[in-house]
């Protein structure tokens, strides 16, 4: 096979693991990167003496970073390691009700029972349910491209075409949730799944059920060196293969040649490739790096509706509270409410659903002595121009008020350091259009196959990754853009 000359752009999750799986096949490889660090939404920093990871911060499917080191012939665990979590999340109730939400199966069953009266029965219906759309969906929708004829060739594919009506595609994840529990604190709890893409319970398609699936039966992990720790290895293994990361080097422009993409301009400087992959956000790739070529742009899919975006508060907190885990939400009282204001008002409703994520729990030294970092986030919607500011500001106080009633003490007080993130600061630092976290929502019954493809339909020798692409946003998924991507090119 002959050596091709790879460029990539963009150093996101997806764009490194393209990156090493290219080596691996033998190909000469860079990476460009706008930022002077890799990792693109999976970032970190630290202030004040805490360590913050600015990101994603759960991490599931383990798996598909393992397999980056296996295919270089690394055994992972020289490089990478992670500890599961007993407890995936501990949830609390505007009603009073604290659930915890054990990996094991039973353990979290027997919880669900004693803390709402559940049957355990309907658990195990729910869990089964999201298994079997899993077991449909896995090998058509998320480790292959839709858009390539082979695709359809293979058995399993003809075998989940047949099992269509049972991924549960013509109800919304409510309405599906609805008929499983009869106690709407158990609604809520699976309705959430929805933000792990940025999309709405109360119009996505109960497809989207298979989430749960992802958590319950894979597992919850932390990185023994935190989220970035992922970003760090990935990195290190891909120079280990050759490739070689450009920092402070924003692509300017993709060139073409007879609609075939030929080189990509740095710094005024034309730089030549055999093939050029873009993990920059696709409605940049196309309004920024090719913008002299309007008639080529998939007009109707970058028309299409984003997903939502995050309003993040790091606060670093001069005291330690042995009530909170790991991963802690506090639900709104009125979820259908919180779900109108993002979608239909564009605003922030006043009880936003609240997700508290506090590394020092598992790594003591990412705050002080006695102190905890901690990531506080809600879902707002993407930017369209709205008083970000103002917003802000009344989130921020809504957000204490919540804390503080139900953790019991004033949280206000306890802040030693703070930054904000917002969707104008993640759109301006990841090349993410409007602030959305995984490009394109999942709001309508089709969205899976209204992705853009990972591979140009009009222009040669250009693919795309990451989680504006096939087959979406988060952290397992970008892995997969990578492997779909690397399948296609030769």
């Amino acid at each position: 096979m002959p050596v091709k000359n790879a460029l990539i752009i963009g150093a996101g999750i997806a764009g490194i693991a393209t990156a090493i799986r290219l080596a691996v096949k033998g190909h000469h490889v860079e990476v460009f990167e706008a930022n002077n660090y890799p990792g693109g939404k999976l970032s970190e920093f630290e202030q004040d003496d805490f360590r913050f990871d600015a990101g994603p911060s759960l991490f599931t499917m383990p798996q598909y970073v393992d397999e980056l080191f296996t295919l270089a012939g690394k055994n992972p665990v020289d490089f990478f390691n992670y500890q599961k979590l007993d407890v995936v999340c501990r949830y609390f109730y505007e009603d009073g009700t604290i659930l915890n939400a054990y990996a094991d199966q039973e353990q979290f069953a027997a919880e669900i029972n004693q803390q709402t009266g559940e049957p355990t029965a309907s658990l195990k219906k729910y869990l089964k349910n999201s298994a079997n759309i899993y077991s449909i969906t896995n090998h058509v929708f998320l480790e292959r491209s839709l858009h390539r004829l082979k695709a359809y060739l293979h058995g399993d594919t003809v075998h989940s075409v047949f099992k269509f009506p049972q991924i549960d595609a013509f109800r919304t994840m409510h309405k599906a949730n609805q008929g499983f529990f009869k106690d709407k604190r158990l609604t809520q709890f699976y309705d959430r799944y929805a933000t792990y893409n940025g999309s709405n319970p109360y119009t996505a398609p109960a497809t989207l059920n298979v989430i749960p699936h992802l958590e319950q039966h894979y597992g919850a992990y932390f990185p023994v060196g935190g989220m970035y720790s992922i970003v760090s290895s990935l990195v290190k293994l891909a120079e280990s293969l050759g490739v070689i990361f450009h920092y402070n080097a924003p692509v300017n422009e993709i060139i073409l040649e007879k609609k075939s993409a030929k080189a990509i301009k740095v710094n005024n400087k034309l730089i030549s490739a055999d093939i050029i992959v873009s993990n920059m956000d696709i409605w940049f790739t196309y309004h920024g790096l090719l913008k002299q070529y309007p008639h080529l742009f998939p007009k109707k899919i970058l028309r299409q509706e984003r997903s939502s975006s995050a309003l993040i508060f790091y606060w670093g907190i001069k005291k330690q509270f042995v009530q909170l885990n790991l991963h802690n939400i506090f639900f709104s009282a009125d979820y259908k409410a919180e779900f109108d204001h993002i979608w239909l008002q564009k605003d922030i409703y006043h009880d936003p659903t609240v997700y508290l994520n506090i590394s020092s729990k598992c790594k003591p030294d990412d705050a002080p002595k006695d102190c905890e970092n901690w990531f506080t986030m809600i879902n707002v919607p993407a930017n369209t121009g709205q008083d970000w500011d103002s917003l802000i500001n009344t989130a921020r106080q809504n957000i204490l008020t919540k804390l503080s009633r139900i953790l019991g003490q004033d949280i206000s007080g306890l802040i030693l350091s703070e930054n904000i993130l917002d969707p104008r600061g993640i759109e301006s630092q990841t090349s993410s259009y409007q602030g959305s976290l995984y490009g394109t929502s999942s709001n309508s019954q089709f969205a899976a196959f209204l992705r853009h493809a990972n591979r140009s339909p009009a222009i040669k020798n250009l693919y795309f990754c990451g989680g504006s692409v096939h087959p979406g946003g988060g952290i397992p998924l970008c892995l997969l853009s990578a492997k779909i991507v690397s399948d296609w090119i030769n």
